[in-house]
């Protein structure tokens, strides 16, 4: 039969030569690999690591030394000019700033532990990027052999209607009928090749890689997918503990009411121990070589810049507090439907697949008995259909590791056990 080549052709060519395997953990060990989300959050977490270094040493000892090079003209002394270098050595510390200091570094160890607990979730919404683009990657990839499959019987059944219009025993209309089925079920299967390229660039560039994702992609078991679902109430309250972005939104609100602290401090008066030594090569009565006392600071007036400074941190500590208030709502909101989810898929959406699992191979092995028993001259669409079946079935366990992960990122770590498990 002239069709078997090619239709040999068509279900043996593979959309990539896979060189090797990536299962699921090996692509979650990547989410903390280099990528410009972690890298941004990494940054802030430095940068904030460093201002807290910067706010404890704002009251840290100074020296400096000063030196310099120069003549002067004095008519008391003669009329040339007279060399008049010196080498100084000062040393500064505050001994009082009103709180100045102290409110700072409140202030910038709570942005510290907020940036690090920003980053923490950029890892974990890492993960749940990289396993999102995983399944996708999977279930185009079912698809594609189901639309395989499918593309495959098309041509079978044109290839013998042609042998029959030949023969005169079909139709010319009839021809064109199955030909464009056949055309419409090879367009379908040639854009899901194209949404498999699609889906694998994106798990690629989830992973931070540059190249085509060739390796074959290994099916995971999800065995925490029948995990016990506690009540809404209890997911609530651990959410609202330890939330990272929740809990990092506090902290920054925290270090912004320690701003205002600050800024209100701004005023008070300071104490500053200064101890000097020095030598000139001009002698005079009026200098010290070595010199000790205490200096007494007070901004008495600074016009405007004082009530403008503490209404700018007010008017941040605000849009902290807002913002506080709407990651609580968020939370909440999220926390309902991805519960809601996981009830959902477990309780209807997976029964529904399974029974319609079922029922496909069972029209399958109908469909093979009456194949060997001569009652039709092929299996049809059957195997076709069930791979369909299971690539639902499938969809519907990636749709609920993933709302077990989301859950798990919107309560900030694992499920804590209940009351009646801890028993």
């Amino acid at each position: 039969m002239r069709w078997l080549p090619a239709l040999a052709m068509l279900l043996s060519g593979a959309v990539f030569a896979a060189e090797s395997t990536l299962t699921l953990e090996e692509a979650l060990r990547q989410a903390d690999a280099a990528h410009p989300d972690l890298e941004m959050a990494r940054a802030q977490a430095e940068a904030a690591s460093a201002e807290t270094r910067l706010a404890d040493s704002l009251n840290d000892l100074r020296l400096s030394l000063e030196a310099g090079l120069r003549a002067g003209h004095n008519e008391l002394l003669g009329a040339h000019p007279q060399s008049d270098n010196l080498i100084r050595l000062d040393a500064r510390k505050t001994l009082f700033d009103g709180g100045r200091q102290g409110a700072g570094m409140e202030a910038a160890k709570e942005e510290s532990v907020a940036r690090g607990l920003q980053l923490m979730d950029v890892r974990t919404q890492r993960r749940i990027a990289i396993m999102a683009r995983y399944f996708d990657a999977l279930m185009t990839d079912m698809q594609y052999n189901a639309d395989t499959e499918f593309m495959a019987v098309a041509y079978t059944d044109w290839d013998h209607a042609r042998d029959r219009t030949a023969l005169g025993q079909m139709a010319q209309w009839e021809l064109a009928e199955r030909e464009a089925r056949y055309q419409d079920s090879l367009l379908r299967r040639n854009d899901t090749r194209r949404k498999l390229r699609e889906k694998r660039q994106m798990l690629a560039a989830a992973l931070n890689q540059t190249g085509p994702l060739t390796a074959e992609l290994v099916d995971p078991p999800l065995k925490g997918n029948d995990r016990r679902l506690p009540e809404f109430d209890a997911l609530l309250d651990q959410a609202m503990k330890n939330n990272p972005r929740l809990v990092a939104q506090q902290r920054l609100l925290a270090a912004a009411g320690q701003r205002i602290t600050a800024q209100r401090v701004a005023e008070r008066p300071s104490l500053e121990l200064e101890a000097e030594a020095a030598q000139w090569s001009r002698e005079a009565t009026t200098r010290d070589d070595l010199r000790v006392g205490v200096n007494f600071y007070w901004p008495i007036w600074q016009g405007g810049r004082q009530d403008a400074g503490l209404a700018r941190e007010q008017a941040r500590f605000h849009a902290q507090q807002a913002e506080v208030e709407r990651l609580r709502m968020d939370l909440r909101q999220g926390l309902l439907e991805t519960r809601e989810e996981i009830d959902y898929l477990r309780d209807s959406a997976r029964k529904d697949a399974q029974t319609t699992v079922t029922w496909r191979d069972q029209a399958l092995d109908k469909a093979r008995a009456e194949y060997e028993m001569e009652l039709r001259t092929t299996l049809g669409t059957g195997m076709a259909e069930t791979q369909v079946a299971r690539l639902r079935q499938r969809a519907v366990e990636y749709r609920l590791a993933l709302a077990w992960v989301r859950l798990e990122s919107l309560l900030g770590g694992p499920l804590e056990p209940a009351q009646e498990d801890r028993k």
